[in-house]
């Protein structure tokens, strides 16, 4: 069974640990929930303090559920972090204490900067240098904006006195001594998403930072995926000093659980978003599709990119029907309420609620519901919000087909959602390519637990990692061709009814 390897995977609506064995088994737990603060329209953001809490919390539970006491010989032999990307923190070195809540990859306040760059003609030196276009989706753009709008954060900032990173870093830092020593680093993968790092050369490109107005004295030490970053205090969560020697972002991660390490290899991950990732070997592919260009991981043996479509809103719109609509009680009934209609009655639904990301990269669309007539019911929006999920998914892989040359053969699923056989048999039959889904199911923090491993020698090798993969089960296409291309040509119309809701001019 042993040894053992711990895995914190910091999310965008919760925080889990889970403790896996060095087959690859999960042996234990823990979930914990945090705030999601809506301060304003279009505003979305985190309590730095409260995640650190439930981290603390959960990694406390999940050792304790596993039997491990932190004296023995079961402590954990290694941790990994994985995280929600692009989310900005900015916190005091001395004291720990953040200047103001984390700014969440969804939020759009930096729409009006976005435009301001565009206009500037400055996106195709970014997207050139760092793979990713000018939008409110990276973290750039959010820091300086806790610097210029937090009075004395840029005074300090210059000072050397605040720290940046997404929320690994916060993690990382508040791990392994927080004020008393610790480590203040991200990981490749993160840094990428940053619009900050050069792509190609995997640094801090300082033409960038000027661009963007950020001090490089905030910023972390870029880090491979799979190294020994430094230790965890004993006083601490953990109860001993053990490595923490794992970080990737949460969809490069489950990219590495899915066992995705050959050129090709595709999976998606269904969450609060939707994130489908292709393996495109050891140098960078420009996308001219509308997808990001990305790192997948950086080992010791070598360095590994992708190819990205995000999706920014799939189980988020259950969550609206549930939350907002009442029309659920849980996400877990979507599949009955889904299932009892032969199809959505010529209902549409593009949950635009942050505008569209990949392929389209369209901050003024909304969402909409199209194709309503008097024989729609609950049951005919649920299967909506379903198929939404999916055709979005189809935007992503045709996109990708474009920049590939390739058709998709299979596509690797993992994920809350993927859990949902009615949905992942839709997905299926909407691509028109088979559905594969592992039996651990939860493989960003999987991911995050070999790049751990890997670091302290409890897997030697990519391939001896991947012979953990397994399948659970394979969902086969089961609609005509012609059906499936037909309710896709009418996705693409409901699309264009919501982009360009918003007038391009915020003043007009």
């Amino acid at each position: 069974m042993g040894p053992y390897v711990a895995a914190v995977d910091q999310g965008t609506t919760g925080t889990r640990c889970i403790v896996f064995d060095a087959g690859g088994r999960p042996v234990a737990s823990a979930y914990a929930e945090h705030a999601q603060l809506t301060p304003r329209p279009g505003w979305v953001e985190h309590d730095p303090e409260e995640i650190w809490e439930a981290t603390g919390r959960v990694v406390r539970e999940a050792l304790a559920r596993a039997g491990q006491s932190v004296s023995a010989a079961g402590t954990p032999a290694a941790i990994g972090i994985t995280n929600q990307r692009e989310t900005a923190v900015l916190w005091d070195r001395r004291t720990g204490r953040p200047v103001y809540h984390a700014i969440v990859w969804q939020d759009t306040r930096t729409r009006d900067a976005c435009r301001s760059l565009i206009e500037r003609g400055t996106e195709p030196m970014i997207r050139d240098r760092t793979g990713l276009p000018v939008a409110t989706y990276f973290s750039a753009l959010k820091v300086a904006w806790i610097l210029d709008q937090i009075p004395g954060a840029r005074a300090h900032a210059e000072r050397g006195d605040l720290c940046f990173g997404t929320i690994d870093s916060w993690l990382i830092w508040r791990l392994t001594g927080g004020p008393d020593g610790g480590i203040h680093a991200t990981d490749v993968t993160n840094a990428s998403r940053t619009q900050l790092m050069n792509l190609r050369t995997r640094a801090w490109d300082p033409d960038l930072l000027a661009l963007f107005g950020i001090p490089p004295a905030v910023l972390p030490e870029i880090r491979l995926s799979s190294e020994r970053y430094g230790v965890t205090r004993p006083d601490g969560p953990v109860g001993a000093a053990v490595p923490v020697s794992g970080d990737l972002g949460d969809q490069q991660a489950a990219l590495l659980g899915q066992a995705c390490v050959r050129p090709g290899d595709t999976k998606n991950t269904y969450g609060t978003g939707c994130f489908l990732l292709q393996h495109t070997g050891a140098a960078p592919v420009d996308s001219q599709s509308g997808l990001l260009s990305t790192v997948a991981y950086a080992l010791p043996a070598g360095i590994a990119y992708a190819l990205e479509g995000s999706v920014a809103v799939a189980g988020s719109a259950v969550q609206w029907l549930r939350d907002n609509l009442g029309v659920i009680a849980s996400a877990a009934e979507t599949d009955a309420v889904a299932a009892s209609v032969s199809d959505s009655g010529g209902v549409y639904f593009v949950p635009a609620f942050s505008g569209l990301f990949a392929p389209y990269w369209d901050m003024t669309a909304r969402g909409v519901i199209t194709g309503l007539t008097r024989y729609a019911t609950r049951a005919h929006l649920v299967r909506a919000t379903l198929e939404a999920i999916c055709y979005q998914t189809r935007d992503v892989v045709e996109a990708m087909a474009q920049d590939a040359g390739t058709r998709l053969s299979a596509l690797r699923v993992d994920g809350g959602a993927s859990r949902n056989d009615f949905l992942m048999q839709l997905q299926a039959d909407i691509l028109g390519v088979p559905v594969i889904r592992p039996t651990v199911s939860e493989t960003t923090a999987l991911g995050a637990a070999y790049a751990a491993g890997l670091a302290q020698g409890i897997w030697d090798s990519l391939d001896a990692m991947s012979r953990h993969w397994a399948v659970d089960r394979t969902f086969e296409p089961r609609c005509p061709p012609a059906e499936r291309d037909l309710g896709y040509a009418e996705w693409k119309r409901a699309v264009e009814r919501a982009r360009g809701w918003l007038p391009a001019d915020p003043g007009a």
